[in-house]
């Protein structure tokens, strides 16, 4: 199984923040407009035209080395981890293409109940209790202790005795 690498887009977005600070002084529209249209493109899978706009302006614009250094950093950035960037093709399949979902599931199964003060855990408990926090977050506890119930028999007796003939006279 393969899995799919998607860089946190909110992650783009601080590298195209800084980048067009170097066009723009912070308390305009344009500065914001620059953003969400270089923003949107990125979304459409154009992170390389993006990249190549950014350098060319930059070069048409006479920018200075030092000045233009956020463009080309964010540029090397989009360029460097394009195969990571196709958001059309993420959203598309209903990838999540930021991780605050993940961190929010993070916050919520692990660490509210994990890192309560002064709790001390076995990796081999604590991987236990999250598992039973996950199921039963997932909404699907029922269906999981039913699975448990039926299966109790066989954990508990019928492997550890298969061979025995104690069962058999019961």
């Amino acid at each position: 199984m393969g899995a799919t690498v998607i860089v946190d887009f909110i992650h783009v977005l601080e590298y195209l923040w800084k980048a067009a600070r170097c066009f723009y002084s912070l308390d305009t529209d344009e500065i914001e407009q620059w953003v969400k249209g270089r923003g949107l493109k990125i979304l459409q899978g154009k992170c390389v035209d993006v990249a190549a706009g950014m350098r060319r302006r930059a070069t048409v614009e006479g920018l200075s080395q030092d000045r233009r250094k956020a463009v080309d950093t964010c540029a090397n950035y989009l360029q460097k981890y394009r195969d990571y960037l196709k958001y059309d093709r993420y959203l598309e399949k209903g990838y999540p293409i930021a991780t605050g979902v993940i961190e929010g599931a993070c916050r919520h199964l692990i660490n509210d109940r994990l890192g309560i003060t002064g709790a001390r855990w076995r990796l081999s408990s604590a991987e236990a209790i999250l598992k039973i926090r996950s199921i039963r977050s997932s909404g699907d506890f029922e269906a999981y202790w039913e699975f448990h119930k039926k299966n109790e028999r066989v954990r508990n007796h019928t492997s550890l005795y298969a061979k025995s003939q104690l069962l058999e006279a019961a």
